[in-house]
């Protein structure tokens, strides 16, 4: 019998640590996405958000915008997402967002894109092995149009833990 593939596998570590966040550092975070009017719909009837900008054209439109607008909170979680493989994906727990900031609507059909820049950075005393890192990320549109902004922090594994 074939060897099983598993057995050929080797554990790849993913993410960045601690030491790789120097103050300053920006991270151009990779493919971006699109927001559908169906993922948007689905999302705000899934989080019971029942404002009728996000699933009534009709509405939308009679308040000025071209069409439905997409939720918040889903640009919100896609941007944050777009982050995660180069922030957050090494370990570490979420310690919070401040200052989050929405500079205009996004509709569907708009592809969103991240960047963030490191802002602060120092090991824990609480917890050995982490540091706490903080960011400031920004989502922009196919436009590049700023459309959020946020600071986050996390904690972040070191890479050689004492």
């Amino acid at each position: 019998m074939t060897e099983d593939f598993r057995a050929r596998a080797r554990l790849v570590p993913k993410g960045n640590r601690y030491e790789d966040f120097e103050v300053g550092r920006v991270f151009r975070h990779h493919w971006g996405r699109t927001i559908t009017e169906s993922e948007s719909t689905l999302f705000s009837t899934l989080t019971l958000h029942f404002n009728p900008h996000y699933y009534n054209a009709a509405y939308a439109q009679a308040h000025g915008h071209p069409g439905v607008v997409a939720n918040p909170l889903l640009v919100f979680t896609t941007v944050f997402g777009l982050t995660v493989e180069d922030l957050s994906e090494g370990g570490g727990p979420f310690l919070g967002v401040n200052e989050l900031t929405y500079h205009q609507p996004v509709y569907p059909s708009d592809s969103l894109r991240a960047e963030s820049v490191v802002l602060d950075r120092r090991t824990s005393d609480s917890h050995k092995g982490f540091g706490i890192v903080s960011w400031h990320s920004k989502g922009f549109n196919q436009r590049e149009e700023l459309v959020i902004d946020f600071k986050r922090t996390n904690l972040v594994r070191l890479r050689n833990p004492q």
